[in-house]
């Protein structure tokens, strides 16, 4: 679960992490309002759960209340689209807080390394980039430094990190102290990821933290009852969102082929041979084990949600989940709504032959294998384009 830059900020805060003056409000009053009661230059930034805003017109800054509040009606109810968001999302909200003389500005962030089965403290001179570039292009420019579970981040571990990344001998104390200060906060509100970038150097000598970006696990929500009531407002997609009402894991991926399946590893799966196949995949969803005609029949109905959808792809490997049950879930969904795009159904293991049967003589087009149904599906997509 995601939270907004002005929810992230609030956490660290809390544990002492320094981060600038401001507020969150949905009117250009507001904005106008806050910049007066700083009374020095201000930032105006978009809260919506995407990267790139600032290339998006998401961030602007305003040296006087006015600016502020046409900075502040130039973003709200706007839909803000940057490379890693193609859809968009509309703001709804901003965030008007001091603008900051930076003087250098660096990354520090704080997630989980599966492959270690540790949290994992990194540490870069690149800040202000988007960490995932600077990992591709200069992966020696982050110095990562593994957390002992049983002894949590020491003193030694975290300027290990910061004298791997060259920080300046000056600065590593400060930023030593609020290293402590965010691997606090990620282990309080159990985080899987807790970032700051970037993290600057003010022309005065102060360490601020001048972005923020928190991603809370969702399976210890229930120990976390007051960020849990944050959970719609931290949904960045509205199909997410509903999907999270419903109980279905779902993600969108952006693309224009709608994926079912039974079991992560075969969703995922079923994503690549999409693509291996020239497919675009729309979502990743995963009904789960066990799966009656209704809980099917809601995950056909939240994937035609999305309008960039042109094809749909089933993939049932029946263990827990019968393939019968499946295609009533499939036949009740088609008798519900209209659904105007090809579907390729693949279904294999327990009552498979019952649940192809019952799709005999309907517009479905069956599939022997996983490969097959994502050769057709893709043919079917690219045919009606």
């Amino acid at each position: 679960m995601k939270l907004h830059e002005y929810q992230a900020k609030q956490i660290l805060s809390d544990f002492g992490v320094p981060v600038p003056q401001g507020e969150v409000v949905a009117t250009p009053a507001g904005a106008r309002a806050i910049a007066e009661r700083l009374g020095k230059p201000v930032v105006v930034k978009a809260q919506v759960l995407m990267g790139g805003r600032g290339k998006a017109g998401g961030i602007k800054l305003a040296r006087t209340p006015d600016e502020a509040a046409e900075a502040a009606e130039s973003i709200l109810g706007k839909r803000l689209v940057s490379p890693q968001n193609p859809q968009g999302l509309v703001a709804e909200k901003v965030l008007v807080e001091e603008a900051i003389e930076i003087q250098r500005e660096y990354y520090i962030g704080i997630t989980i390394d599966r492959t270690r089965q540790r949290n994992v403290l990194m540490v870069s001179m690149q800040g202000g980039m988007d960490i995932e570039e600077v990992a591709a292009q200069n992966p020696e420019a982050i110095a990562t430094v593994a957390i002992d579970p049983l002894l949590g981040l020491t003193d030694y571990a975290a300027r290990e990190a910061l004298y791997g990344a060259g920080i300046p001998q000056e600065q590593v104390r400060p930023l030593s102290a609020l290293i402590h200060s965010l691997y606090r906060a990620y282990i309080a509100v159990d985080a899987n990821l807790a970032e700051i970038n970037p993290c600057v150097i003010t022309s005065d000598g102060r360490v601020i933290a001048a972005d923020a970006k928190i991603t809370l696990d969702e399976n210890a929500l229930f120990r976390q009852k007051r960020l849990e009531a944050l959970r719609e407002e931290s949904i960045e997609d509205p199909i997410e969102e509903e999907a999270s009402r419903r109980g279905l894991a779902y993600v969108r991926l952006g693309g224009d082929i709608g994926i079912i399946g039974n079991g992560a590893g075969l969703v995922m799966s079923t994503v690549d041979e999409v693509a291996r196949a020239g497919g675009r995949p729309a979502n990743f969803l995963d009904i789960g084990g066990g799966a009656r005609a209704e809980r099917v029949r809601q995950a056909v109905e939240l994937v035609l949600m999305d309008p960039n959808v042109k094809g749909l792809l089933f993939n049932i490997f029946g263990g827990i989940t019968r393939g019968d049950e499946v295609a009533r879930g499939i036949l009740e969904a088609f008798s519900t709504m209209e659904v105007n795009v090809p579907v390729v159904v693949r279904l294999a293991g327990t009552h498979a032959e019952e649940g192809r049967a019952l799709l005999q003589g309907t517009p479905l087009i069956p599939a022997e294998t996983m490969q097959e149904a994502a050769r057709k599906i893709v043919e079917l997509v690219a045919a009606r384009s």
